[in-house]
């Protein structure tokens, strides 16, 4: 199944939206039903674990880009989500591990499978964020294309697919909502000198694969 499109976000630049997609707490707090993202190392992401973990975890939002650096997604490492997701009749949870096979602002690419009982899915997705014509907003193209097996492969791409467009439709609404509420500032990277300030901006902008592993 492939599912694509494009959703706008008013108000706000390339590098502010760069650096909320960065952030696994608000993408986290935008995605519908998901319970926790959190980065994981082991071989196999132990999900009753990673539960007690993101329990006991204290993750604000903030606009603050040395935070959002310190915990960005990093370029090749693996996050496991929990999330529900809502396919006609029925609910089913999806124990979920992404990798990120690429970050390099403005474009991000990521691969992963999630399972739930009787159903799975295996994914490819991909995105780009370019300037709207009016110079005005942001502009992210998306492309997913995913194969999907069991009980919710069965109800079909036509009631698959709306449920997909949906979500997206919700995640970039509730980020555009983020990036009002907290303010989130642009990072500029043509101001000042100093190496830190670099490192920093290379880091939170995804220009720089070196400093993510610093």
């Amino acid at each position: 199944m492939e599912f694509s499109g494009t959703f706008e976000l008013e108000d706000t630049t390339v590098d502010e939206v760069w650096l909320a997609l960065s952030d696994p707490v608000l993408v986290q707090e935008s995605l519908p039903g998901c319970t926790f993202l959190l980065h994981v190392e082991a071989e196999e992401a132990d999900f009753d674990e990673l539960g007690e973990q993101a329990e006991g975890m204290d993750r604000e939002l903030t606009n603050d880009p040395e935070v959002i650096a310190g915990r960005a997604f990093r370029e090749g490492e693996r996050y496991a989500a929990l999330m529900q997701v809502s396919v006609g009749p029925v609910n089913p949870t999806f124990e979920t591990v992404v990798t990120i096979d690429e970050r390099d602002r403005p474009r991000m690419h990521a691969s992963g499978e999630g399972s739930s009982g009787d159903s799975s899915f295996e994914m490819s997705s991909s995105m780009a964020l370019s300037e709207t014509e009016d110079g005005d907003g942001v502009a992210v193209e998306w492309e997913t294309e995913a194969d999907v097996f069991g009980k919710v492969a069965g109800m079909g791409q036509r009631v698959i697919n709306p449920v997909a467009n949906r979500i997206v439709k919700r995640f970039f609404s509730s980020v555009q909502e983020e990036l009002h509420d907290l303010g989130v500032e642009a990072v500029s990277s043509s101001d000042g000198d100093e190496s830190d300030d670099r490192s920093l901006v290379d880091r939170v902008l995804g220009r720089s694969k070196s400093t993510d592993s610093e």
